[in-house]
């Protein structure tokens, strides 16, 4: 059974592999992300986010990470599922689990930014009541899709 933590130093190569078998097969690597997903408690921990992990017999299987922006404000980020484990409904655990993280820090929206090229994803996060913005200041050059939902305390 799939169980989430939180984010330990112990998981963070676990953390960034699994998010550039995505980022790789997409070519969508680009600079921010290797900031990420090289020093995720300095970029998103340490500055007020959260990282989420679905672990399957203390192996990481997924990721999911909340970054704060401003005023309320939180970008979800570097949600990943290891391909062998995709299908089982972890990505929507990690996402659920990033909501009701941001409902507890009493967030008014979180906000994400993606690629045309992920379906499963896109799909998802429409499932979920995100809703497409128009696409303004993003900090991957790669993304051509913005999201929003918009959170009732």
């Amino acid at each position: 059974m799939v169980t989430i933590a939180l984010f330990e130093e112990k998981y963070a190569a676990a953390f960034k592999a699994l998010n550039l078998v995505w980022l790789e097969q997409y070519n969508l690597t680009e600079e921010a992300d290797l900031q990420m997903l090289n020093h995720p408690q300095e970029v998103i921990i340490d500055k007020g986010g959260i990282i989420f992990l679905a672990l399957l017999n203390d192996e990481v299987v997924g990721t999911a990470a909340l970054i704060k922006e401003h005023n309320g404000v939180y970008e979800l980020a570097k949600m990943s599922v290891a391909p062998q484990h995709q299908g089982k409904g972890i990505s929507r655990q990690l996402l659920q689990a990033c909501l009701q993280q941001a409902k507890q820090w009493q967030a008014t929206e979180v906000q994400l930014y993606s690629n045309s090229q992920l379906k499963a994803a896109l799909g998802l996060y429409e499932s979920m009541g995100f809703t497409y913005m128009p696409l303004e200041n993003s900090p991957f050059e790669t993304a051509d899709i913005k999201m929003q939902l918009l959170l009732q305390n």
